[in-house]
């Protein structure tokens, strides 16, 4: 798949997601996108696309559980009325949380390195940054759209306002 592809690909769905809101059609299409990226530039063979993205896939879910046990230990405590001793025991957990991202990203980073080589593997971490980036960079010209048509709308009912009152 080209990169003029794939852009258009990440805007389509972009769009899609943000009117369609946070559903899961939007997140299956951006997942969608994110696996056509990173097979494009990891240039798997089928072979190995079959063997890599359960791995992967099992790797994200793992790693997003992960994430979400310190989002939900945050969320639990309001920071500017925590105890000393609950300051360090998120923060004591925190670095548990990394710890265990640590080994994990470790074990799949073995695990995934049989079924591609290591320049794919120093690939994969480069295109899923960039597709982060790209995620990004359309949601804020999303954002910065939107705004702009909100200030287009606010003068348009301001200038009938004034014709109305004159």
């Amino acid at each position: 798949m080209n990169k003029k592809l794939i852009y258009f690909l990440i805007s389509f769905v972009l769009m899609a997601q943000i009117s369609l809101g946070q559903n899961r059609e939007a997140r299956e299409r951006i997942e969608s996108a994110r696996i056509a990226l990173i097979t494009e530039r990891l240039g798997l063979t089928p072979e190995q696309a079959q063997s890599f993205w359960p791995l992967y896939n099992q790797y994200n879910l793992e790693r997003r559980a992960l994430n979400q046990q310190f989002m939900q230990a945050r969320k639990d405590i309001d920071i500017n009325k925590m105890t000393e001793d609950e300051g360090r025991k998120l923060m004591s957990f925190g670095l548990e949380i990394k710890e265990k991202q640590l080994h994990l990203e470790k074990t799949y980073s073995e695990r995934l390195n049989e079924v591609v080589s290591s320049q794919q593997m120093l690939s994969l971490r480069k295109a899923e940054e960039d597709f982060r980036k790209m995620i990004i960079q359309r949601l804020e010209e999303r954002k910065r759209q939107q705004m702009r048509q909100e200030q287009m709308k606010n003068r348009r009912e301001e200038i009938m306002k004034n014709k109305g009152s004159n």
